[in-house]
């Protein structure tokens, strides 16, 4: 296909498009059972290997710390080289590393083999939202990119809830044998998509003529946006908030509700399952919302940030038993609405030749201050006082990240003015 998109406003046919989008949505998905599975399964790996909770916490923050220092790196050869082709290599990568989770015989070989998933994830964040921005049309981006981050809660709950079922009837090592397999034959199916031509990086001069970008160029494409920079810290501040919860959610309703651990992970997948309806839910909303208000996919991120905050705080402080659990429900449809408008940010306000870069800058950020953080932080805080203590500091994050996102949205509309339109060309 030689021309740069169809009459309707798609690079390749819609139905391609999808199909793109199906197989992307699922590496999404078996991403997060690979990087969750582990959660549900903290008592069983405790008790087997004599660890403490704080060490648990560390199974997950291997992956981030993997991912921080690889992702950004991968991304430029995402934006330069090939995002099919890069993201099915690093999915086979992460699918191999969770089998050989399954192969560990003590904490360091665990350790070891979780940050070799990190190394494998690294660079699909920044290779799928570059793809499906360019298969898109604009106004849809902030749909397809909240339907896209629904995988994360699907992904995440499916992985909570197979950790604790399969270790309960086969043993913790049998879970990341049996998860990995799935995430394996879909990377190889993705090695074979089409995709959009490498973009050239020119921007034009004050006399409309078209200039190669300098590395200074580049820098300045990033700090020269308030509301992009706003938008990487408060996507590590929700991030914190999730990452803890998905991590600790299992154990504290071990704690506060007497439950097996089977029965914990169940309860925990739900809640963050429901994050399933906030995230598409989120996109739909945004982009409706845009029509009338330009600055909408970050005021909207503002908004449910701290609607989030508010119901998460009344049920960890002010309600406990049946009720308490529905306001977690509520919390997790809340959630993860925001990510469908800071994404498409990410990807609204920058050069189209730099668009993995811009989220894997937003990667970095909120895996690093974020998602790596969160199990450590909370984790220690549990070990020096208890769980329910540990997890009532999360309102508060939540409450930074809405004034950072409205913080960004102030200067969305000029940041937007600024950046250089390019075609995309299907290659």
């Amino acid at each position: 296909m030689k021309k740069s998109e169809d009459r309707t406003g798609y690079l390749f046919s819609k139905g391609y498009s999808n199909y793109v989008f199906v197989l992307l949505f699922l590496l999404y998905m078996f991403d997060y059972i690979d990087r969750m599975v582990v959660t549900s399964m903290f008592t069983s790996i405790e008790k087997d290997m004599g660890i403490s909770h704080m060490q648990s916490g560390l199974l997950i923050s291997a992956v981030y710390w993997a991912i921080v220092l690889l992702t950004f790196p991968v991304s430029l050869l995402i934006d330069r080289w090939s995002r099919s082709k890069t993201v099915g290599i690093m999915a086979i990568m992460w699918s191999l590393a969770t089998a050989l989770c399954a192969l560990t015989g003590n904490f360091v070989q665990l350790f070891m083999a979780r940050l070799l998933i990190g190394v494998g994830e690294a660079g699909y964040a920044p290779g799928g939202s570059a793809m499906i921005s360019g298969l898109y049309p604009i106004d849809k981006r902030a749909r397809m990119m909240g339907l896209w981050n629904a995988a994360i809660p699907l992904g995440s709950a499916i992985g909570v809830l197979l950790g604790g079922i399969i270790a309960a009837k086969l043993g913790w090592k049998h879970a990341f044998g049996i998860v990995a397999i799935p995430g394996l034959i879909v990377a190889i199916l993705f090695l074979f998509v089409k995709d959009y031509k490498t973009v050239d990086l020119s921007l034009y001069d004050s006399e409309r003529n078209k200039v190669k970008m300098e590395k200074k160029d580049m820098v300045r494409e990033f700090i020269t946006k308030p509301s992009v920079i706003f938008t990487y810290f408060g996507m590590a501040a929700v991030v914190f908030v999730t990452t803890a919860m998905l991590t600790w959610l299992p154990r504290y309703f071990e704690a506060v509700r007497q439950v097996s651990q089977e029965t914990a992970g169940k309860m925990a997948s739900s809640v963050m399952l429901l994050a399933i309806i906030g995230a598409p839910l989120g996109g739909y909303l945004t982009d409706k919302w845009r029509k009338t208000r330009k600055n909408a996919r970050l005021m909207f991120p503002a908004v449910s940030t701290l609607l989030s905050a508010i119901v998460l705080f009344i049920a960890l402080i002010l309600l406990q038993g049946t009720m308490q659990y529905i306001a977690l429900l509520i919390f997790g449809v809340l959630v993860l609405s925001f990510i469908s408008g800071a994404a498409a940010v990410t990807q609204d306000v920058i050069h189209p030749g730099l668009r993995a870069t811009s989220y894997a800058i937003a990667v970095v950020v909120q895996n690093l201050l974020g998602a790596s953080m969160a199990p450590i932080v909370i984790g220690k805080i549990y070990d020096l006082t208890n769980i329910q203590t540990a997890i009532q500091i999360l309102p508060i994050v939540l409450l930074i990240g809405s004034v950072l996102f409205w913080f960004g949205s102030r200067s969305y509309v000029k940041d937007l003015e600024k950046v250089t339109t390019v075609e995309l060309e299907a290659a």
